[in-house]
């Protein structure tokens, strides 16, 4: 039997893929956010895909602020920007 392939559903596409490729973005238990490229840190997580136009989306329609229930900071929508482009 084939290994199962885990799929996460993208916050600003709303596609289900695998989750290779997508990115998350972790809002820890302090409050923090961080990228998690381990898919292992500790707290509330949301995808996105590795794409420019996901990530522009998600800005745009504020997916992964609802997603994560809290403020984006500039600096982390241009880690992410540096990360798919």
């Amino acid at each position: 039997m084939p290994k199962k392939i885990p799929m996460r559903k993208c916050v600003a596409t709303g596609e289900s893929l695998p989750k290779k490729e997508l990115v998350r973005i972790v809002r820890t238990p302090e409050g923090d956010l961080q990228i998690d490229l381990t898919g292992k840190a500790n707290g509330h997580g949301a995808y996105l895909k590795r794409s420019k136009d996901a990530v522009d989306a998600a800005k745009k329609n504020h997916a992964l602020s609802k997603a994560l229930q809290t403020e984006i900071p500039d600096a982390l929508w241009q880690e992410l920007e540096k990360l798919v482009g």
